[in-house]
């Protein structure tokens, strides 16, 4: 349940879209710093952090059957057509003691070529589905954040999401793997090829990080514009959004990767769960850099249009003796004299006595016929 205010769907008096310009400069009417405390005060008030974890659920899903399909990618190509390539990758995203059990995983000698096209084609439909899902929830959280209190009808919603599972979940991932996989990929060229991989793997090391920025922001743009139930602005002025939204996981993931590669304890810690725990943070950080970066744009836009307020004003009143809470009043118990049966509710008989309801005898006398 969101307690945000609805933020209204605007357009220029032309009918254009709003544009980076306008977004500049509304940024600059508006000022930074007060923008930002207002878009993590609309955050919190959307349920931002509790769709993050929901949407961490929902990317680790898709995250581990993909890894899946690579290990299978790795045992279909086989050692003398880049599998190898694809193995040393794989294990660089599995630090820790689980450094071991993936490798002889992968170097298994009965592994066939079948089963690794079974793991790679059952991995990429598993994981496609998880990303449909993680569409799906992306959605529901902007919808919130936006003030948008109901989804898409069931069907629309879920083809939409299948739609960006592949038009922008396809390439953030991409950009995902490219930033921390990138380095060991290059690596493995370089020590697999001696002829020209070390003249990829310089030219790699330079082109590796602007097309991982790239393939994320584009990625973060496409979800921002067709992920919220409402007619959004121009690509243009989302981009202010997604380019926080990108910096903010970009500095997480690289302040967690050091985290997790320099730091002795976090892996005698976990032991095997090394590589699980750090996806788990990772993708609670991707989340809340995510919709922090939709609570960006959609406070920008609601400050153009005159509502600077990101959330309804609280309506629980307190009592004014105290803060403690009270417990609703009873209605008071019915005195005796109210209780007391009246003598015109007492049933009388013709045989000289009346029985109460309490089963008492009261002396009456025999009623007369009416005279006529």
């Amino acid at each position: 349940m969101s307690s945000t205010n609805q933020v209204p769907e605007t357009q220029l008096m032309s009918g254009d879209e709003l544009s980076a310009d306008d977004a500049w400069n509304a940024l600059r009417v508006y000022g930074r710093w007060h923008l930002f405390h207002d878009a993590f005060v609309r955050f919190r008030y959307g349920d931002g952090f509790s769709h993050s974890r929901a949407l961490a659920l929902q990317l680790c899903l898709a995250v581990v059957p993909f890894l899946i399909a690579l290990a299978g990618l790795a045992t279909d190509l086989g050692a003398e057509e880049g599998g190898l390539v694809v193995a040393d990758t794989i294990l660089a995203l599995t630090p820790g003691a689980s450094h071991d059990v993936v490798a002889d995983l992968l170097t298994e000698d009965d592994a066939t070529e079948d089963a690794g096209e079974l793991a790679l084609t059952l991995g990429l439909i598993t994981g496609m589905v998880s990303l449909t899902q993680t569409m799906a929830q992306i959605e529901r959280g902007a919808n919130r954040i936006y003030g948008v209190e109901r989804d898409r009808p069931a069907v629309l919603k879920y083809v939409r999401a299948a739609a960006l599972a592949v038009l922008a979940g396809v390439p953030a991932l991409f950009g995902f793997l490219t930033l921390v996989a990138g380095r060991p990929f290059g690596n493995s060229i370089e020590a697999r090829y001696p002829g020209w991989g070390e003249m990829f793997a310089d030219v790699w090391d330079v082109v590796r990080w602007p097309a991982s920025l790239a393939l994320v922001i584009i990625a973060i743009g496409v979800i921002f514009r067709f992920a919220p139930r409402r007619r959004q602005p121009g690509l243009s002025w989302l981009l202010f959004g997604a380019t926080l939204a990108t910096i903010l996981w970009w500095v997480t993931s690289l302040l967690l990767a050091g985290y997790v590669r320099f730091s002795g304890g976090f892996g005698e810690t976990y032991g095997p769960l090394t590589g699980i725990i750090a996806l788990l943070l990772w993708a609670n950080l991707t989340g809340i850099a995510l919709f922090l970066g939709i609570a960006f744009a959609a406070q920008l836009e609601a400050a153009r249009v005159g509502v600077p307020e990101p959330a309804e004003p609280d309506r629980w009143q307190p009592s004014d003796r105290d803060d403690r809470p009270h417990a609703p009043h009873l209605p008071r118990p019915r005195s005796a004299k109210k209780q007391t049966i009246k003598a015109s509710r007492v049933r009388s008989f013709s045989a000289g006595f009346a029985v109460k309801p309490d089963g008492g005898r009261k002396s009456v006398r025999p009623r007369r016929p009416p005279v006529v």
